[in-house]
Parts: structure tokens; sequence; C-alpha cells
């Protein structure tokens, strides 16, 4: 890509030119390594001719997304460019529709005095309120480019945790796929040979195999209205889950599953203890950085605890420790690490710490859950195919008995 810029030179003097660079990032990086800071950036024959949109309403932003802006941003504001020359470079820069349109309205808001921050805000299922509250503060102090640092990394962490699940989870999916489709071709197509061939030869099976082949008789014949019938479900159960309700409902599910509930409980102390620790580091006070994490770790009765905390406790003249200690839904280490941490004045250190604990807790707690669902799904695939053999071996035994 090929781009327009100008910059000026240590001694203050404006210069300006073109100059073939992968993207903005590697440009900056260029202009640095020559001594010269840059005053604009434009790219020339591409994207920069691109509208802007207007709204971001009914479009996604993905994590990649996320971290792809803070990370420029963070990049920007580090070598000396302003927040609206940052938000101009980056409208000529980015390509995907979504994100012009976000840095567009970011752009009319700065234009008409609004903070940066309340564009942010404005999206709340992009958002979250950890992130427009780091802004917001990172705005106030005037370290937005240390904020979008952190941000790139929490984003960046959040994105490797949820890679290893799904990765984790994807042999599971195998099994649990192929264990539905052998069972589907029997009792379509096997079952219901067997079963004519019995029934053709006058032969009467055991009750055992009479139940199996009447199965599959009745799978085969109603196949289609099944599938129908399931995909119905999915689509309704999914739909479902996308409503307040059906998230509770799901929530409370989860929490009664003996291997889940331990996950989630891990993946909330986590939560609690990285939110917290940026929230701290970014400069919001105690009342309101617990309030904020509350809302963030995705478990009931921790985010009542925090809640507590910080309504009845802190806010009451108890120091955290004390607070921490009536609440019993902690570890007992991260109360006390909490109170020694804070009486040392390095609250948000040790936080850190307990998160990048719980990490490995998290990826643990996931890989036992595994080593244990993939001999269950087995056993499952093998219980349905002896079934299914044993109803078909038995008679034939019985019938060459007969002979």
């Amino acid at each position: 890509m090929k781009f327009h810029y100008v910059a000026s030179n240590q001694q203050g003097t404006i210069q300006e030119g073109n100059e073939e660079a992968a993207g903005t990032a590697e440009l900056l990086a260029l202009l640095a390594s020559r001594g010269l800071k840059p005053v604009s950036v434009k790219q020339l024959h591409g994207a920069g001719a691109m509208s802007y949109g207007k709204k971001v309403r009914g479009r996604t932003i993905t994590i990649n997304d996320k971290i792809f802006l803070t990370k420029y941003l963070s990049i920007m504001l580090k070598v000396g460019i302003d927040l609206f020359q940052a938000i101009n470079i980056l409208l000529a820069d980015f390509e995907k529709s979504t994100l012009r349109a976000l840095l567009a309205e970011i752009k009319d808001n700065l234009e008409r005095g609004q903070p940066f921050y309340a564009t942010f805000e404005r999206y709340p299922q992009y958002f979250s309120k950890v992130f427009v509250n780091l802004v917001k503060s990172g705005e106030t102090s005037g370290n937005l480019d240390e904020v979008f640092t952190d941000l790139t990394v929490s984003l960046e962490k959040e994105k490797e945790l949820h890679g290893k699940i799904r990765s984790a989870l994807v042999y599971p999916a195998m099994l649990f796929a192929m264990s539905v489709g052998i069972l589907i071709f029997l009792t379509t197509f096997a079952l219901p040979k067997l079963a004519n061939v019995f029934s053709g030869g006058g032969f009467d099976p055991p009750a055992f195999s009479r139940v199996v082949f009447a199965v599959g008789l009745f799978v085969n014949q109603y196949i289609w209205i099944i599938l129908s019938v399931s995909i119905a479900a999915i689509v309704a159960i999914w739909i479902f889950s996308k409503s307040l309700t059906g998230k509770l409902f799901i929530q409370n599910a989860m929490l009664r599953l003996p291997i889940v509930k331990k996950i989630i409980y891990s993946l909330a102390i986590r939560r609690f203890a990285t939110t917290l620790a940026s929230l701290l580091q970014a400069g919001v006070p105690i009342i309101e950085a617990l309030r904020i994490t509350a809302e963030t770790v995705g478990h009931p009765k921790v985010r009542g605890s925090l809640l507590r905390i910080a309504n009845e406790g802190v806010s009451k003249g108890l120091t955290l420790g004390d607070a921490f200690r009536k609440e019993t839904i902690f570890p007992f280490v991260v109360t006390n690490l909490v109170a020694i941490s804070e009486k040392a004045g390095h609250l948000d250190e040790i936080l850190e710490t307990l998160g990048r604990f719980y990490d490995t807790e998290v990826e643990a707690s996931i890989k036992n859950s595994v080593a244990f669902l993939e001999p269950v799904m087995l056993l499952f695939i093998g219980a349905v195919i002896g079934t299914i053999a044993l109803a078909i071996i038995v008679p034939v035994y019985q019938l060459v008995g007969q002979l």
C-alpha cells in the first residue's frame, strides 16, 4: 500500500512525501526510524477513498477487531500522534466496514466535544464495562497509550483462552458427531434390512432383538420428520440461549454439572483477579472497580460476594481484607493474599499474579474434563454398537441352533 505522510523532524521542520508500506504500523515504525514525528498519514489509491459509513449497529465487532483497534491506537499514541489524528489514520488504513463505521462515529463524537469513551459506551454488546471504564480512566489521566497496551494484552489472553477451550473440545465434538452418524446409519439402513430378513424367513427373534429392530424400522420410516424436528429444536434452543432468560437458565444448568461448574468457578476467580487488577492500575476507585468487576465474572455467587464487599464492606469503612474474609465463596489463599497485599500496597500486582495462576488452573481443568469426557463418549459408542450387534447375533445363533 502507498501512503502520503506529513511529518516533522527533530528540528521541527515539516516534511512530506509518499512511502510504500504494508500498513500504518509499518509506516509509523519506518518514520520513527528516520527520526520523524508523524503529523498526518493518508493512504493513496485504495481504502482511503472508501466511505466511512455512519452506524455500527447490526454489524459484528469481533475480538480480533478489538485487538487490532487497541494495538494500533497504542502504537500511534506512543509515537506522539494525538487522538484525533490517530482516528484519521486508522480510517484510512482499516478496510473492514464495521471498524470504519465505529471510527467514523468516534470522529464525529470527538468533533462535537464528546469524550472518547462515550462511543464505546453506546455498544455494550461489543465493549464491556471494563473496556469502557479503562478507556475513560486513561482519557482522564492522560495515559491512553498505556491503557490500550494493557487492553491489547488482556484481549489477546482472552482470545488465547477461548482458542484453548475450542481446541480441547474439537476431539469430543468429532466423537459425538461420529457416534450420531453411526447411530443414524445403523438404525436407518442396517437394522431395517436385517429385520426384514428375519421376518421374511418366518423366524421370530427374541424380545430384545424385536425391540431394537422396531426402533430401527421406526427411525427409518420417520427419518425426515425426526431430522426436521431435531433441527427445529436446535434452532429454538439457540434462539432461547440468546435471550436473557435463556442465558440465566443455561448458566444455572451449567453450575449444576460437577465438572463444568469447577471450570466456571475457576474462570470467575480469574476474571475477578485480572479485571480488578486492570481497573486499579488505571486508577479506578476501589468501590467502583469492585462493582464493575462483579458484572464481568459470570458467576452469580462470586458476583453477589463482590457487590457485598463493595456496598456493605468497603463503603462502610471496612478494609478490603476484612470485607473479603466475610465471604466464603473465595478460596482461603485468595482472601489472605488480598489482605496482605492491601497492607503492603501492591494489590494490583498480587491480583495479576493470581490471574496468571488461575489461567493455568482453568487450562488444567479443561484438560482433565476432556480426558474424562473422551472415554465416556467412547463407551457410549461401544454400548450402542454392542447393543445392535447383540440384537443381530443372538437371533442368528438361535436360528443356526434350530437347523
